[in-house]
Order: structure tokens, then sequence, then C-alpha cells
């Protein structure tokens, strides 16, 4: 085996259950249930959960082109829920159930290695419930799933075709290596060698994709990828700490502990999150959250959070498959005691850089805006560069597609994992410049290996605001081009762009999508119009624009429709050698707007 860097003289494992709730433990949840009407609701939902798994047949080993994913989270889901239930309740019913679904997937014939992500999930899955339901199973159960574990989850990870993840500093990672401690933990009185040497490589290699937090906590993959990729590093981190009593110092990597923030930052108004690169519009309850509150003792990371715990109508959270370890990580926490955060501006460096806005936490009608710089190169990014969403009167107004189902393009022969300048990836509509709020010049892609930071930003109330340099993102097709976003006076947004031209007239062509209703009222002016509100956005420099309408639908047959959308395409004309701005506002109802917007260099901010 390979030396140990990390672990040294591993003391007594503790007994069975040992992954993440000792035994004992459950009596801390019951006391918050018990006390708290609100945790007691997500209890019982739990339980009338697990009740309907009860009427379902066992999984089946059934593949979604080159995945099993989905019955691997499946999995997870029903044998982490039924786990839970029979710790809580001692009900018999809950711990067959579980039983016969372990058995079932440690029948499989593989867990589909050539996709590891799907390995990881199940490990984690099996892991949880041998080691939870442990002194309930029979031996014979115990040594089919223990097997499973070993020659379906571990085995295959020493294969060099198969753990590239150990190398990723992507999502993978965190997922395959929780999953894989996961079972080491759960088996380690069995391969103890092997389960060190297991543990041993994730604290090592699980810091690569934990350096993609720095410096800030701005997660390059979005928030559809941080939930997945930090929960997993989450559940990870804390199944070594309960069992080793320490995290060896992973939490103090910059940027770490401060992604919550991002996250908590990540969601407007509406609920809905800013969906940029490969994500949905996501907005619901996130786990980790509460490990990152009580690791920090701020409590008002969980602000959204309490929306979505308290709502009794929502019970959407029934669907996150590691739903159970809320109750574990918010055993300690009182809902009535979590406080609106006290900031209306977060600002996160990183490969894919973000600046998020709000007028207020607490009025469903303020105003938001997410605004990014960032790279097309980084993984699962589009070409979005200088793109920004923005929300008011609860109407998103300026939106993002976010991702497309990977599948429908995948099945349909699309080089979609090619990042390259002239790849087919970025033939796709949704994951070009053309379909995203931010420049394009002379109909041409932006540049996949130009960059932009966040260059300044400031959190005053009267000019909320940050701006980003975006020459690099249009190497080749200008001299240099600089945006910046404001939220003025509370009430307006501004987008600003100054641009420099190389020795040839050039078209830049200014892009919102919508899915509102619109109307050009004017030469310079567009009216929006969306659940009976209304926006106006208006063109107050250069005085000369064209504005049209586009159609969002795409002639190629692996694209996805996109009904009940419009993208407004602002194009204007800049001589050669010439500098130039481009100045829109969008202003909601009942709102004035200062019609006249500074330079760049004239807004307040500070730079990083």
């Amino acid at each position: 085996m390979a030396q140990l860097k990390y672990l040294g003289i591993i003391p007594p494992m503790p007994d069975h259950p040992r992954i993440l709730l000792l035994k004992g433990e459950e009596n801390n949840i019951k006391k918050n249930i018990t006390t708290d009407p609100d945790w007691a609701n997500v209890h019982q939902n739990i339980l009338g959960e697990c009740d309907r798994i009860l009427s379902t047949g066992p999984l089946e080993r059934s593949m979604t082109g080159k995945r099993l994913l989905s019955v691997s989270r499946e999995a997870l889901r029903r044998i982490f829920f039924l786990s839970y239930a029979h710790r809580m309740t001692g009900d018999e019913k809950y711990f067959r159930r579980a039983e016969k679904e372990m058995l079932a997937v440690s029948g499989f014939t593989n867990w589909n290695p050539s996709h590891f992500l799907d390995v990881g999930e199940m490990a984690l899955g099996l892991s949880i419930g041998y080691d939870w339901l442990y002194d309930s199973l029979s031996p014979a159960s115990r040594t089919v799933i223990k097997d499973a574990i070993l020659k379906k989850g571990l085995d295959p990870s020493f294969s060099s075709r198969h753990a590239w993840f150990l190398k990723s500093s992507n999502n993978w990672n965190q997922v395959c290596n929780a999953g894989m401690s996961f079972g080491a933990l759960a088996i380690y009185e069995e391969i103890p060698e092997l389960s060190k040497t297991i543990i041993d490589r994730a604290l090592q290699t699980i810091q690569l994709s934990m350096g993609e937090y720095a410096p800030d906590g701005a997660y390059p993959e979005g928030y559809g990828y941080w939930d997945y990729g930090t929960t997993f590093n989450v559940l990870f981190l804390s199944a070594i700490d309960k069992v080793f009593k320490k995290d060896y110092q992973l939490t103090e990597l910059p940027g770490f502990l401060s992604t919550a923030a991002y996250f908590e930052n990540m969601i407007a108004p509406s609920g809905k999150c800013y969906n940029y690169a490969d994500c949905g519009l996501g907005g619901n309850l996130s786990p980790a959250m509460f490990w990152f509150a009580t690791r920090t003792q701020d409590y008002s990371l969980l602000w959204n959070e309490k929306n979505y715990l308290t709502d009794k109508k929502n019970k959407d959270y029934l669907k996150n498959r590691v739903l159970p370890a809320v109750m574990v990580w918010g055993s300690t926490i009182k809902t009535e005691n979590i406080p609106a955060p006290t900031q209306n501006m977060w600002v996160g460096q990183g490969k894919n850089p973000v600046a998020l806005m709000r007028s207020s936490w607490t009025d469903p009608n303020a105003i938001y805006v997410g605004f990014k710089g960032g790279t097309a190169s980084s993984s699962h990014a589009h070409m979005d560069a200088g793109s920004f969403i923005m929300e008011a009167n609860g109407v998103r107004w300026a939106m993002d597609f976010g991702m497309q189902d990977y599948n429908s393009l995948e099945s349909k022969g699309v080089d979609l994992w090619n990042g390259a300048q002239n790849s087919q990836r970025w033939q796709v509509f949704r994951y070009n410049n053309f379909a995203h709020n931010t420049l394009t010049v002379d109909q041409q892609l932006h540049n996949v290996k130009g960059y932009a930071k966040i260059d300044s930003w400031s959190s005053e109330p009267s000019w909320m605001n940050a701006t980003t340099d975006l020459s690099d993102i249009f190497k080749g097709q200008l001299k240099a081009a600089k945006r910046g976003v404001a939220i003025a006076e509370k009430k307006y947004v501004v987008v600003r762009d100054e641009i420099e031209t190389l020795d040839k007239p050039t078209s830049v062509c200014w892009t919102l999508l919508t899915p509102a209703e619109v109307k050009i009222t004017g030469k310079n002016s567009v009216e929006l119009r969306s659940k009976g509100k209304k926006l106006t956005l208006k063109a107050v420099e250069p005085q000369q624009v064209n504005i049209r309408i586009k159609s969002t639908q795409s002639p190629n047959d692996y694209d996805a429709p996109n009904p009940g959308t419009t993208l407004i395409v602002i194009e204007t004309e800049i001589p050669a050698h010439t500098n130039a701005a481009i100045s829109v506002l969008l202003i909601p109802e009942k709102t004035g707007a200062n019609q006249s917007v500074q330079k760049l260099s004239n807004w307040p901010g500070d730079k990083k």
C-alpha cells in the first residue's frame, strides 16, 4: 500500500453507525423536532416519503445514454431516507425496504465505472445503509452489500481508466472521493489498510477541487454544480471529522468557508438562482448550507434556506437525495433565530468572477443583478463573460437559458465536451455568446481562452456597481472593451459599455434575453411586460442604434426549443480607431431614471 501522508496512526474506529451520525446522536435530532415545528414538519415529510417508497419496486439497472446516474441517485435517496426513518423510529418496515433496495443494487453487474459519478453516488448511498443499519442486517446481507461496496465501488477506483477524477479539479473529484471514502469508512474492519489508503488519497486529491473556491468563494461551475460538488465535499468533511475528530485543515483552504455566502447571494428575490453556465434555475433547500452555518456560526447564511424550510406547501426538497443530512447538520439550529443578511452586495474573483447585487433582502420586489466576468474555458462554462441577469418587482426581466440536457445533445452526436474555439459545443444555441446578455462583435464568437475579472465595485446604495475589462474576451476583434453594471438609487439598472475599435469599422450587438412580452416603442426604447408588470429598456447612447427583436428558435435539430423567450438586440456601427459607449437603462415602472450616464472611470469602486 502507498505510504499515508495524512492519517498517520489511526485511533480505534468507532462502532457502527459511524458515518455522519454516531449511535445515540439521534437524540439531538429528536429534541429539535420536538421543540421546533418547522423541523418536525421536515421530519414528518421524510417519513411520509419513505411510506410512499414502500409501495414501489426495487430499482433496476437501467441506463440513460452512457449514464446509470439517475438510478444511482435514486438509490442514494431511497437508502438514505429509509435508513434515517429506521434510526429515528425503529420501525422494521423501513429497515426491510432499505435492505431490499441495497440487495437489489448490490446485485447489479456493475455500477457503470466508465462514468464514475455513477459509482461514487451508488457507493455513498450503499455505505450509509450498510453503516446505519449494520446491527439489523443479517450476516448474509452484510456480506453481499460489503462485497458490492468493495468490488463494484472501491476496487474500480484504482483503475487508471476510471480514476481520472483524482486529477480533476471539478465536481467529479468531490463526488467520487466522497463516495469512495464513505465506502472505506463503512467496511473499514474488513479492509483496514485499503480503507486507510482510500481515505488518505481523498484527503490529498480533494484539495484540487477545493482549490476552485479560491480566493473568495465564487464557484466557477455555477449554482447547480456548487450544490452538487460542495454538498459531497461537505459530506466528506463531515464524515471525516466525525470519525477522526479533525478535518486535516481542509476547511482552511482559501475561499472554502466563504463560499456559502456566494451560494446564498446567487438566489434572487424570486427564489430562482443566477443560472449561468450549465445550470438550471434551481432554488431549493441545500443541506450543505446548514453545515456551513454551524461551522462558521453565521446563521444569516440560512436566510434563503429558512424560507424553503418553513414553507409548509413546499415538498420539493423531498427530491433531494441527501435531505436527511439537513436533520444532522441542522440539529442545533432554531429557525426563529435565523436573521437576514446585512450586506446587499457580494463579489468574488476566481475562474468565473461574479458581482451579486440587490436593493434589499426582505423586499420581494427588490432589484437584483447578477453580473459575471470569467472565461469560456472553465468546466461547464458558456461564452457569457460580461453577461448579467436582472429582476425587479418579482419578475426576471433579463434571463439566462442555463444548460440544455446533456443526453439530448449527446444522443444526436454533438461533440459537447470539446471546448476548443471552433468546436461544436459553441454551435449549441444556449452555449455561445449570441444568446447571452453580453456583447457580440461582427457576429463572431468570444475568444474561448479570454478571461475577465471583476475590476472594481462599490456597495454604495446610490450607485451599487461592478465593472470588468472584457478586452481579452474580444482579442483580435476590439482594441478594448469594458462593461459596468449598476443599481442606481435602488430604483433602476444601468449597463454601460466602453469600446475602442481596431483599424476597421465594427458592428457591435448588445443583447438581452427576456421571457417578457416585448414591444419596440421608439427608436431607442423597448417596453417589456410580464405578470402585469412593466419595465422600460432605453438606449441613451449612442443616439444612432438599430433595435430589433430576434427569435430564440434555432434551426439546429439538436437545440432545445425556447418558447416564450425573446432576444432584444441593440446594434451599432462604430468607425475604425474610435472610442464609443453604449449605455442602456432598465427602468421598472413607477420609477424615474437619470438619462445621463457617467464614464466608468467616474463610477465609485474599490479595486481588488
